[in-house]
């Protein structure tokens, strides 16, 4: 509580600020379809971080960086449910499932990503609230702005991450 922050921990919650930033892009939930809603806000946020951290692990100290980033995350989210009136004793659970369905996404999304499989069928199953759409074409206009985001992000340098 007294601690001083680390140099890590402050770029790390500045990166998840410009990070939820993006993951509130209007096209997202709109040409993209993810739904509007408390679930597909997460989602949207989950897919973000996930390529976010994978971004963070190619540093020299990309472990630390993507725990730091990762705890400045879960903080907010804490703090969110407790602003959206979720009684204490419930926080807790809450943010545990969160933390294993963010795992489970980014491990997802991970995978598709390094092995080549189709990206579309992971994005269905995972970036949608719950509620894929019947439509294909939303789905690949996701796919092919995940794959952008993806792009972008290898080129984009450590210090330019947070502008």
């Amino acid at each position: 509580m007294f601690r001083r922050r680390q140099p890590a921990e402050e770029f790390a919650a500045a990166l998840y600020v410009r990070t939820a930033e993006r993951a509130r892009a209007p096209e997202l939930f709109g040409s993209c379809g993810i739904p509007d809603t408390l679930d597909g806000r997460f989602d949207a946020l989950a897919l973000h971080a996930a390529l976010m951290i994978g971004r963070l692990q190619r540093e020299s100290d990309g472990e630390a960086l993507a725990q730091a980033y990762f705890d400045a995350m879960f903080r907010h989210l804490d703090l969110t449910l407790r602003e959206i009136g979720v009684q204490d004793l419930g926080v807790g659970r809450r943010i545990k499932i969160m933390a294993e369905g963010f795992h489970g996404r980014a491990l997802a999304y991970r995978e598709a990503l390094v092995s080549g499989q189709p990206l579309a069928a992971v994005l269905r199953r995972n970036a949608y609230g719950g509620s894929p759409p019947a439509d294909a074409e939303p789905v690949i206009r996701l796919e092919a702005y995940v794959r952008d985001e993806v792009d972008r992000l290898a080129r984009t340098t450590r210090e330019d991450l947070i502008k």
